[in-house]
């Protein structure tokens, strides 16, 4: 495969046209705290079953974009030790009795350096690929993804990860804005609320792909063998 040579995915809208060489592989949030048994997801009473369909297509989908030498790039949501970038107004919301910051099944909850916070292992990062640590929903806010990407060379954006609804769907927003083309693999996002992930999609690829196309990643690995 010619990496600077332009190939065409079957998506939604229409097709989703990208350049291998300028386009990077952003899987959102796929940490311990949301995925695995026991952690701050789970505790708060979601179905993680609903997250963790993502892992098997997400694994095939990266061990492709490696194996074809393209970039890669993660995310983290999750705040500093001293919770300085923490809004108090993010901690109450939810009236939990535990909360960001305090002590959960995985060390202190959505906190930076903590077990829970870090990237599950079946995903888990090597060595030049960047890992986004994030305070908010969205991937550029308070972040340097932007930087990163211009930096790199990258203009357009295959975006997995969890929640489709919230943080898949905020920085697919945010990417827009910033005049960057993002596909949706519907297979690799995942919600606790069914419902709530396909609605997210739709709101994606709706009034001619307002932010955005949605596809399948078998699609995408047919166009890069």
């Amino acid at each position: 495969m010619n990496l600077n040579e332009k190939i065409t995915v079957d998506a939604e809208p229409y097709p989703f046209e990208f350049v291998p060489a300028t386009c990077a592989l952003l899987i959102i949030d796929m940490q311990r705290d949301f995925l695995e048994p026991g952690g701050f997801g789970e505790m708060l009473g979601n179905d993680i079953s609903q997250l963790r369909r993502t892992i098997e297509p997400n694994k095939i989908l990266l061990a492709a974009w490696r194996t074809n030498g393209l970039q890669v790039l993660h995310t983290r949501e999750g705040h500093r030790p001293d919770l300085g970038c923490l809004p108090p107004v993010k901690k109450i919301r939810g009236r939990s009795p535990t909360t960001i910051g305090d002590v959960g099944p995985m060390g202190r909850i959505l906190v930076r350096g903590e077990a829970g916070h870090d990237i599950i292992p079946e995903l888990y990062p090597v060595f030049g690929e960047a890992v986004i640590d994030k305070p908010g929903k969205g991937a550029f806010w308070s972040t340097d993804l932007h930087a990163i990407m211009q930096n790199r060379g990258i203009k357009q954006l295959i975006v997995t990860g969890v929640t489709t609804e919230v943080c898949v769907n905020t920085t697919v927003r945010e990417a827009n804005d910033r005049g960057y083309d993002c596909l949706v693999p519907e297979d690799c996002v995942g919600s606790y609320f069914p419902e709530f992930h396909d609605m997210g999609l739709k709101m994606i690829k709706a009034q001619g792909g307002i932010f955005g196309w949605v596809s399948h990643s078998e699609k995408i690995l047919t166009v890069l063998k």
